[in-house]
Parts: structure tokens; sequence; C-alpha cells
């Protein structure tokens, strides 16, 4: 008995050794088909140049749909489509201007200047210039302390990024809070309008949009504005010692729903065609940027990995999918109606892995799985590793992945770059292709791809 189990050990042990040969040889291909033939950073030079930001609604969505719908069938996917959904549709309307007029003091005359600012997504406009005295606050705490002072003014919401977040997505979820649920509080008060210190902590001037929301219909739809962080820290200075009158001049507006597309790219599966694996970014992007790693690099490297599978004939167990997802940016139409139409086809989605965080240097991967799952993905740590995924962690995924987690129970991973610099260029105009490295960004591509094959050849 013992030299039979012995036996079924070494055996065993000679199965896994030669798997994990095998692996690493896919890897290694992969790895040198896309280093080596990768498209994906001149795919982003024809998104980021030729169409430029593609907010939902806007022709530049139409014709990023198309572009990327004509990359798919270029990356010889099996099968090519546009998903149809309808996407809000808000317009920035002109140039957004706020100008700061100083109140004169004992030896100083009255004084003027221009702040650098951008509206925020889904935000109402002033639609002609509006005049208020600012108040600083720094909390919603101090916001409710001060509430008896905040009628008819400007509330500048002048909460920094939290520099001990290592994980700079940490303290943008945590000052987050003050671009969406600002408004709401401001005009509780009776406040005219907001604005809000830029989510970032970069050293430049460049205000960074994103979207606020109106959640509380009982208060009124006040104008909100993102201001520049050098602008922030003097509008700053200067209200602690005299009063500053801020005219802000917005036109943002909504228009009716209109129509828009996820773009889905396929390849078969030989052995399950009927379970899906899903790999995808979102096309749309912020009108005030070129969206190069918001979320360009997420969907380039998405059909990266289709044409690198193609090219080397790699022929995969279970469906893989390549989506495009519309209008992540203000609406998240694009990822729900992916995973409505899949729960009402009754269609078994195993795996959803998206790229939303910027074509920088790859760490790793978060996962949203269960233990069982996250144990045997581990397992796959010194495949990932040569090439850069080392950091795997509990918790991830992504906007438009979301949905099937929630509607079907669908395992999520998303890939995790390196953060550092993403949020100096985070909804910015500064979001540009330049600012892409094209070895980062490959390598991205690569450590996707890994993982869809070791997910679709073992399963979870």
């Amino acid at each position: 008995m013992k030299k039979l189990a012995y036996a079924v050990a070494v055996l065993l042990a000679a199965t896994t050794t030669h798997a994990q040969h095998e692996d690493s040889v896919f890897l290694r291909r992969l790895a040198d088909e896309i280093l080596v033939n990768s498209q994906a950073y001149e795919n982003l030079r024809h998104l980021t140049k030729q169409i430029g930001g593609r907010l939902a609604g806007s022709p530049q969505m139409v014709k990023a749909e198309q572009w990327g719908l004509g990359a798919m069938k270029a990356a010889n996917a099996q099968n090519a489509w546009l998903q149809e959904c309808m996407v809000p549709h808000w317009v920035r309307g002109g140039k957004d201007v706020a100008n700061a007029k100083l109140a004169a003091t004992k030896g100083e005359k009255a004084s003027q200047k221009s702040l650098d600012i951008v509206a925020l997504g889904n935000s109402v406009g002033t639609m002609k210039p509006m005049q208020a005295s600012v108040i600083e606050i720094n909390s919603f705490e101090e916001l409710d302390q001060k509430k008896d002072q905040v009628k008819d003014k400007i509330v500048f919401y002048n909460y920094k990024f939290n520099p001990t977040f290592v994980r700079t997505f940490q303290a943008y979820s945590d000052a987050g809070r003050f671009r969406r649920e600002g408004p709401n509080r401001a005009a509780k008060y009776g406040a005219k309008a907001i604005i809000v210190r830029s989510l970032s902590h970069s050293t430049d001037n460049n205000p960074h949009t994103g979207s606020t929301s109106y959640s509380d219909s009982t208060v009124p739809k006040i104008p909100a504005v993102a201001i520049g962080l050098k602008d922030a820290d003097w509008l700053s200075n200067v209200a602690k010692q005299r009063n500053v009158e801020v005219t802000l001049h917005t036109n943002g507006r909504f228009l009716p729903d209109t129509i828009g597309h996820n773009v889905i790219g396929e390849i078969k599966g030989s052995e399950f065609p009927d379970e899906y694996i899903t790999i995808g970014g979102h096309l749309d992007s912020w009108d005030n940027c070129e969206g190069a790693h918001d979320d360009g690099a997420g969907c380039v490297q998405t059909i990266e990995i289709l044409r690198a599978f193609k090219a080397m004939g790699y022929q995969p167990k279970r469906t893989i999918r390549f989506v495009l997802f519309a209008n992540e940016e203000n609406g998240l139409r694009g990822g729900t109606k992916y995973a409505e139409e899949a729960k009402a086809k009754g269609e078994k989605h195993v795996f959803a892995l998206e790229s939303d965080a910027g074509g920088f240097t790859p760490r790793g991967f978060g996962f949203t799985v269960s233990a069982a799952q996250f144990q045997k993905i581990q397992g796959w740590q010194s495949l990932l590793a040569p090439y850069g995924a080392t950091e795997l962690t509990q918790g991830g995924g992504g906007a438009d992945i979301g949905p099937l987690n929630r509607n079907l129970g669908t395992p999520l991973a998303g890939l995790q770059p390196d953060s550092q610099r993403y949020f100096d260029l985070h909804h910015a105009r500064n979001d540009v292709f330049e600012a892409v490295n094209k070895r980062e960004l490959e390598l991205g591509a690569l450590n996707m791809g890994a993982l869809i094959y070791l997910v679709d050849k073992y399963g979870l």
C-alpha cells in the first residue's frame, strides 16, 4: 500500500511538473509575441490622436465604437459585433471659467485672479456668470457646524488627497465623497455652487473632472467644478485673510439619452463553448482629455490579447469575449447592459477581468473570488512572476464587470498596475498619449493574457 501511495505521489508530481513546464513555455511564447509584435501602442495612438475624448453621447463616442469594431476584426476575432445600450448625453457646453475677486485690505487694492477649473461631469451649469463669496470647508462635519454661514455662498471643499495611503486608490476613494456628495450636502444649507479640490496629489495645476451626483431630489441642483491644486492652495490662503468672491460661468446640461454600444469580439471555446470568460476596458473617456490611461490603455490591451492569441494559433477551451464597454464614466450603462443580457440568455460567465487603472507597470491582480478559488490562483504566482504580476490580493475587479458579479456571481479580477502616477493624470487634460509608456502598456497586456490563459486551462 505504501509503495502504491508513493508511486501515485511521484506520478502526480511528475504530471504537475510537466504541466507547469507546458505553461511556462506557452507564457514565454505569449510574451515574445506581445513584446515583439504588439499593436497596442499604435492602436492607442489612433484612438487618442485621431478620435480623442470619447464622452458618452458625443460624436467621438460613435467614431470610437466604429474604430473598436474594426480593430476587433483586424485582430481576427471569430465574431465581432456592437451591443446596443442607451447612454446618458451630458455636454459641457463651452469653456468653464472662474475668476476670483479679492476685497481690498489696508494698504492693498482689490484684485482679480483667473482660476483653473473644470466642471464636474453631470453637473448643471450656471448658464450665465454667477458671483458669490467663498467659504472654505475641509470636512462634511465642518459643513454641518457652519451650516448657518453657507447660504448664498460657494462652498470650497478643500479636502486634500491623503499622502499616507501608499495605494493611491485608497486616497481617491477617501477624497471622492466630496466630488460625489458635495453638491447635495452644500445645497441643503443654501449654497449656490461648489468648488472641489481636484482628486490628485500631483504638483501641477491641472483640474480633474469626474462624475458628481444629485441623489437627493429634495434640494436644488447646484453647479459643481473642480479646481487645480495650486489654485486650490492659493484660494485657501487668501480666503483665510479676506473675503473672496468668485465668478463662475459653466454651461453643463443633459440632452436626451442616446444610443451607444459595447464593442465585443469573441473566440469560441473548443471544449466548453457555453462557458464565457470576459476581458475588457471601457471605451468612453472624459471630454477634457484624450483618455489615454483612462481607459484607452485597457481597451488596446484587450484587443492586443485577442490579436496575440489568434497570431499564436491558441484555441481556448472556453469562449473568450473581448469587450470595450460603453459609458463607464458617467452612467455604467454598458457594463449593466452586458450583464443583463448575459442573465437574460442564461449564459454561464465563469470569470471576468478588467483593466481600468492605467497603462503603468503591472504589479499584480486583485480578485473577488471565493477562498478556495483564491488558493488555486495563488498556485499560479510563480508562472506570472517573471512578467511582473507578483501581488495577488483578495478584493478587486472593475466597475464594468461588477454587474456580472452582482447579477450572476461571476468571479472577478482587476489588473493592478503601479498606481503612484495615475492620479496625476486621471480625468485631467494631461491624460494624453504621450503619458503612456509603450513597454509598460505591453507588459500589462502580457500579464492579463497570461491570467486568462491559466483560468481558461484550469478553470476556477
